[in-house]
């Protein structure tokens, strides 16, 4: 049945998608090297990024792949992340070739061809086509191919760990024009559509429960590249019913979801839409994109918090997150606008993509050494940690090598006689098709003015289409040529179109104001954003310790670990909301600092001194205000009395704090080594929580950082009944046993103390926590466990 469903699809598809398949898989799009980014803070980003990318030791970064293959690594792998070993690797391969595209830096091709030689090397030995770095692979695949699809739970998430060799196979040939490179794509291509055609649908939705990176996506392109219609059910196999059937109906399902699971996929969902048209996959990419985007997304662009979607309502978890939106996130948000908008040019996804750009991919380098950031914390006065050469393998370690070089993507698209300018970055085009070059002269976001100058024409009669951006107001925006105001019938959100002979040494001039404004955290008004056109603007703040600024090879160095300022002890704007954006309209900018601007002394508490509002992007190895209270008086003075002493009490919990976990979100739980037999999770008051039923339990690790007097702090629903009798046990030895069917009866979360003995602690560094039911009843519900001083 199932040769017989490819067969039909390879008649009705195959011709279609054969004429096709081009050097570029995305229609409308230029080349990177048709885009040359000129002085910006772009510019300065890609050209140090090649150099950061240089400084790495490759090998280190190709052992996994030669010892999972049997050959003899020429270098250790790298300490930082090993259990996702080869993850890296992958994403590396890609931003060689994307670097050398955008670029053209022969030191990118160099290495990428001699990664392509040695990886050659490692897929010829394998035999079957495969091609990965995943510790212990070999056996994984063996069980997954005979159905056991649950050995994917036993590894850190292998097929987003294989998904990355994929895309650096694809974008090696994509972007770096190796025709090997393509060739290695296809068998790895082979080796997973026959790795998984034995499984049923319940198979595969099973084992997709389980991180799974862009894999629909990369059958999509392979589907694209080879007209064989296989990688295209493949494709759709890895759609994952779970999100798939509630998106595409426009329903969001992703409360407490691990964000960055969720983002590929739709990811893939456009991919498919785009190569075949069909509708519930078209639907499930621009709901999946909306919801996101527009309901779950901070001021810069980015979402999550702990790497997971807070409840949708629940926005004012990320005032109180250290571990704010995960730049993986953005990236991938950033394909899917970047995507859809390919599809139907709708400037809505452009307004996105501006934001996200600027406000988190930007500010996500050091402007020095080039170190990636993981997470943003949006919480007043937190701060960023950044990784080091050869030291962090975070998975926003291999998407940050990407980012950088990929700013010239979407500054212009076409589509037949129509050239649309979607962003304002210093850039020239050379348009080869319509013999086209234009230079766009702008420092923007200094200014809003940019100008277009047409320096070589042959198809005169173009169509140019000028992006009106949503942060412009209605009938500010002018476009003109020779005199002619082009913008006058045209509305913010739209594009503006200029429908013209040029010829050569014609200019094209945009204007656009840019005043400050205020954005409301959603459902929490009171908290607010500043912008000056779409640059979310920041202020740095003096608080102590920036504990960890560069992280070593810890296995949380990602996460900003320095104490957390209680937030009546951060600037708070206090004051008339209006009378504050007037005032700050109407101060001029620090001198030689564009960007700049004092904020009024009069809306700020005078122990804070004077504060300086600059481009978020700017701001580095400093504590930051991305979101203010704002508020009167007389309402700041009453918020302190209700809640300044719960504030006290959560951050001297934070202080007291050795580890912690939060059991039933993902990473959490992969963090600190989780185990489970029979066990299930899920969600109750916006809160994870695990449970073990009878004859099983859960475990995981928590590190003790040397210290004795330690005890458990368990955090538990207050209203569960039924049999839960349940023991606690540290290293194999019971320090409680518990009994939570009516204990309370009172609908609220409670935090209960167990005492460790000191004889568990001594002489070590990390022990095993684990809960385990006693017979005939279940163990928890559990929310939360803190190993505390």
């Amino acid at each position: 049945m199932r040769n017989k469903a490819i067969k039909v699809l390879m008649v009705t598809l195959g011709l279609s998608t054969a004429t096709m398949a081009q050097e570029k898989l995305y229609q409308h799009t230029f080349g990177l090297g048709d885009v040359k980014l000129l002085e910006s803070p772009f510019l300065h980003a890609q050209n140090l990024n090649v150099e950061t990318l240089l400084a790495y030791d490759v090998d280190r970064l190709l052992a996994p792949f030669l010892k999972e293959a049997g050959l003899e690594p020429k270098a250790p792998s790298f300490s930082n992340w090993i259990d996702l070993d080869g993850h890296v690797g992958g994403h590396y391969l890609s931003a060689l070739a994307i670097h050398y595209a955008s670029t053209g830096d022969e030191r990118c091709k160099e290495r990428m061809d001699y990664m392509l030689a040695e990886l050659k090397r490692c897929q010829e030995k394998n035999g079957d086509g495969y091609l990965g770095g995943v510790p212990n692979g070999e056996n994984l695949w063996k069980e997954v191919k005979k159905g056991n699809v649950g050995e994917v739970w036993k590894y850190w998430v292998p097929w987003y760990n294989l998904h990355k060799t994929y895309a650096g196979l694809r974008d090696a040939w994509l972007y770096g024009h190796n025709e090997e490179a393509k060739a290695m794509f296809i068998k790895l291509s082979d080796w997973g559509t026959d790795m998984v055609a034995g499984l049923s649908d319940e198979q595969m939705e099973s084992m997709l429960a389980n991180e799974f990176g862009g894999m629909n996506e990369v059958y999509a392109d392979a589907y694209q590249i080879t007209g064989d219609a296989r990688y295209l059910i493949t494709a759709k196999r890895f759609s994952h019913k779970q999100i798939f059937d509630s998106v595409s109906h426009r329903v969001d399902n992703l409360d407490n979801m691990h964000a960055n699971t969720q983002v590929p996929k739709a990811v893939g969902y456009q991919r498919v839409a785009e190569l075949t048209h069909e509708q519930d996959y078209m639907v499930a990419a621009d709901f999946f994109w909306e919801t996101v985007s527009q309901n779950r997304s901070l001021a810069l662009g980015g979402n999550s918090r702990r790497e997971h979607f807070p409840s949708e309502q629940d926005f004012l978890n990320y005032m109180e997150e250290r571990e704010g939106p995960e730049s993986c996130n953005t990236n991938n948000m950033l394909k899917l606008a970047g995507g859809l908008f390919r599809m139907k040019p709708d400037a809505k996804y452009m307004d996105f993509y501006e934001r996200a750009l600027y406000n988190h991919i930007l500010s996500t380098q050091h402007p020095d050494h080039g170190g990636y950031v993981y997470f943003t914390s949006a919480r007043p006065a937190h701060y960023r940690v950044y990784s080091k050469v050869n030291s962090a393998m975070w998975c926003c370690v291999g998407t940050g090598m990407e980012n950088h070089g990929k700013y010239g993507e979407m500054i212009y698209t076409q589509d037949g006689d129509a050239l649309y300018v979607n962003l304002f970055v210093a850039s020239e085009l050379n348009w080869k098709e319509k013999g086209i070059r234009l230079t766009q002269y702008t420092d923007f976001p200094a200014s809003g003015n940019s100008t277009i100058t047409i320096q070589d024409v042959k198809s005169n009669r173009i169509k140019m289409l000028i992006r009106y951006p949503s942060w412009v107001p209605a009938g500010k925006m002018k476009v003109t040529v020779g005199g002619k105001d082009y913008a006058k019938s045209f509305q913010p959100g739209s594009y503006i179109v200029v429908d013209r002979v040029w010829k050569k040494g014609d200019q094209l001039k945009i204007d656009m104001p840019m005043d400050l404004r205020v954005e409301e955290l959603k459902h929490n008004p009171e908290y607010i954003s500043i912008f000056r056109g779409p640059i979310l603007m920041g202020s740095k703040v003096d608080h102590g310790d920036v504990t960890g600024l560069v992280a070593d090879d810890h296995r949380w160095g990602h996460i900003a670990h320095g104490s957390l300022v209680s937030l009546f002890d951060t600037p708070a704007l206090i004051g008339d909301r209006a009378a504050l954006i007037g005032s700050l309209n109407q101060t001029r900018a620090i001198a030689n600092q564009p960007l700049h601007f004092q904020v009024p002394s009069a809306f700020v508490d005078k122990r804070f001194g004077q504060l300086t509002l600059q481009p978020f992007y700017e701001i580095h190895d400093s504590r930051y205000m991305m979101y203010w209270l704002a508020m009167t008086g007389e309402e700041f003075n009453k918020l302190q009395a209700e809640k300044k002493e719960e504030e006290r009490l959560k951050l001297v919990l934070d202080q007291r704090t050795v580890d912690a976990v939060k059991l039933g979100e993902q990473q959490p739980e992969v963090d600190h080594r989780f185990k489970e037999l029979k066990s299930s999770k899920g969600n109750h008051q916006g809160q994870s929580w695990r449970e073990a039923a009878d004859g099983g339990y859960f475990s995981f690790e928590l590190q003790t950082s040397a210290k004795k007097n330690l005890s458990l702090l368990v955090t538990y629903w207050g209203y569960e009944s039924g049999n839960r009798d349940f023991d606690v046990l540290i290293d194999d030895q019971v320090i409680a046993t518990e009994k939570l069917g009516g204990k309370w009866n009172q609908s609220k979360f409670f935090d209960l103390n167990y005492a460790i003995p000191n004889d568990v602690l001594q002489g070590k560094d990390i022990v095993t926590v684990k809960f385990v039911p006693k017979p005939g009843h279940r163990a928890g519900r559990v929310f939360r466990v803190r190993l505390v001083e």
